[in-house]
């Protein structure tokens, strides 16, 4: 009796133990939390903006408001392009309808956390540094941030970008 009943604890021990060590299934919804762990490698490669959208909440200075809405996938419209590098650098510009390259900068990067990105570059004459939240999927993010896009002073004006990774 003693010998039916050791083995019987064994044996749910056995089990006990066996169901502990099974490896748990990473699910696509946790394998989307990992990938976003690691903005950084993420924003490496080539990035081309697909739509900008900037609210204005006192469009120079007035007590009006402004939207500016572009769709760069509208045929024969430019599209807006950069590269991140690894080293913390990028390279953005505006691609032409024929291809031709306007408007190239060059600038700093860094990321805090899984969803901020830090730039830094030259845009017409003034010197740009902001903070992005990210939100990654798959192969494209969308960037918010709140700036002084219309240089009135104010920090009021709120970007909205959506970009797909290019080749």
């Amino acid at each position: 009796m003693k010998t039916a009943f050791s083995i019987i604890i064994i044996s749910f021990g056995l089990i006990f133990v066996a169901c502990k060590s099974e490896k748990k299934e990473v699910t696509p919804s946790k394998l989307t939390e990992i990938s976003k762990q690691s903005l950084k490698t993420f924003m490496v490669g080539k990035w081309e903006t697909q739509y900008i959208k900037i609210e204005y909440q006192t469009y120079q200075k007035s007590d009006s408001s402004y939207v500016f809405e572009d769709d760069f996938s509208k045929p024969n419209s430019g599209r807006a392009q950069s590269k991140y590098v690894n080293n913390g650098t990028f390279t953005a510009w505006f691609k032409q309808p024929d291809s031709s390259k306007v408007g190239e900068t060059n600038g700093n990067w860094k990321t805090k956390g899984s969803d901020s990105l830090y730039v830094d570059y030259q845009y017409s004459g003034k010197q740009v540094q902001v903070w992005y939240t990210i939100d990654q999927k798959e192969n494209q993010f969308t960037g918010t941030v709140t700036y002084d896009w219309d240089n009135d002073g104010e920090n009021d004006d709120t970007l909205i970008m959506k970009s797909k990774r290019i080749q």
